[in-house]
């Protein structure tokens, strides 16, 4: 935060801010400091915030606050650790698919759930495991 403000990044020291503030507030509302996993958590949420407003921004043809929003959501990211790939996600589908037999489209919640315990503490977009899973279980 202090480097932002003495080069004067506007953005990046409101954004440092933001997170912080969004931390601080969920220690509080915890009443305990917060550990790795929940911060992880938090940090996604933001960023999951800032895509959703992105997409908003686009819509409303609002594309500097569009391009504002995706600033942001460099920024949260450099401070997760690296998100899983897509081509790593499909591999940890098409794993569990062969171990659980042939299931169907029923199953998609039981193959969802094992698939995001496989990558257990790491950053996985919930999104892109529910489109390789229909995917997988389209042929």
């Amino acid at each position: 935060m202090v480097e932002s403000m003495k080069t004067r990044q506007e953005l990046r020291l409101s954004t440092l801010r933001m997170v912080k503030a969004a931390l601080k507030n969920k220690e509080i509302e915890k009443r305990a400091p917060l550990d790795e996993k929940e911060e992880i958590q938090i940090l996604s949420t933001l960023i999951k915030q800032r895509h959703d407003s992105n997409e908003q921004f686009i819509k409303g043809n609002r594309p500097e606050l569009a391009a504002k929003e995706l600033e942001e959501i460099a920024f949260i990211e450099c401070y997760l650790p690296k998100a899983v790939g897509a081509a790593e996600i499909d591999a940890a589908v098409r794993e569990v698919i062969a171990s659980m037999g042939a299931p169907t489209a029923k199953e998609m919640g039981t193959i969802m759930k094992n698939v995001m315990a496989k990558f257990g503490g790491a950053r996985v977009d919930g999104k892109q495991v529910s489109e390789a899973v229909k995917k997988a279980l389209a042929g």
